[in-house]
């Protein structure tokens, strides 16, 4: 009976001992990968200060879903609090206490709304970047003038920190974790994005949507956040093939399926209910457009 014990403790020593070095070489690797840094060489964007700019900018920054992460404030939202994913969230970008220095500019609101940088080329965690890396000078110019003038809000939130689940799927090459990693840098930006309803404006207001349900938009669990997270729905002609306009904008509007049934909350249809009927008409036409793919294949 002593030796089966003994047997038993030595097993149980040895997987402790094993997932110990697996937890340090993933920490160790995945810290290497987050310290790069990256230069970003762009010319400075001329900020408007007129108020249909910010009008404007203000109608991109909640239709595009910049509340879902740093709160209806922006003064900073908790996303994911759970040990082995971390403590994960969108921080208070306004000018209050835990919030931004008194010397971010508008240089690094750019750098970090498209490029998802921070300070001296560092790498922002868990910033969606690329769902805005295609952004338009102009309409990044206009949420950069809103977002410079919101009223300050007092929230600090700590630090965020990364558990070993999503640094594991990060070195699987699943999760980035850091945007920066996949975004090319050198990438040309359109001057403007003209408004109309066409399935190339559709596309350019879509690409925010491709964060959630994959860059094929077919959807399925989304990477890097628990199981317990509603996945995404493919939203391809084999998704939603039988949806009729009006279907689509009832999905949008009011957050009801066809059949009558919620869109799970998680699915952020009260942000996207506020885009303008050009906008809504666009991505529908794009959705209309993409070839059908398998659910769940991003």
């Amino acid at each position: 009976m002593r030796g089966f014990v003994r047997w038993v403790v030595r097993i149980v020593v040895a997987m402790v001992l094993v997932v110990a070095v697996a937890l340090v070489v993933v920490y160790w690797r995945s810290n290497a990968l987050l310290a790069q840094r990256i230069d970003v060489n762009e010319a400075p964007l001329p900020i408007p200060a007129d108020a249909a700019a910010i009008a404007r900018g203000e109608h991109l920054a909640v239709t595009r879903g910049c509340a879902e992460c740093h709160g209806t404030d922006f003064g900073g939202k908790i996303v994911v609090d759970a040990l082995p994913v971390g403590h994960i969230f969108g921080p208070n970008i306004t000018r209050g206490k835990g919030g931004l220095r008194a010397d971010f500019s508008a240089v690094d609101w750019e750098r970090a709304i498209r490029h998802g940088l921070g300070a001296g080329g560092r790498m922002l965690r868990i910033m969606p970047s690329r769902d805005f890396a295609a952004l338009a000078d102009a309409d990044t110019a206009d949420m950069v003038a809103y977002l410079q003038q919101l009223p300050p809000v007092d929230r600090d939130l700590g630090e965020v920190t990364v558990g070993a689940i999503p640094r594991l799927q990060m070195l699987l090459d699943q999760v980035p974790l850091a945007d920066a990693r996949m975004i090319d840098h050198r990438a040309a930006h359109a001057p403007a994005m003209p408004v109309s309803v066409s399935a190339d404006f559709g596309a350019y207001v879509a690409h925010t949507c491709s964060g959630c349900h994959g860059e094929h938009f077919s959807g399925g669990r989304i990477p890097g956040l628990p199981p317990s997270f509603p996945a995404a729905a493919n939203i391809t002609p084999s998704g939603i093939g039988k949806w009729t306009k009006v279907d689509f904008y009832t999905a949008l509007r009011e957050g009801k399926r066809p059949d009558g049934t919620a869109i799970d909350p998680f699915m952020p249809w009260a942000t996207f209910k506020q885009m303008s009927d050009t906008e809504l008409d666009a991505v529908w036409m794009f959705l209309q457009a993409l070839p059908p793919r398998e659910s769940g294949t991003r």
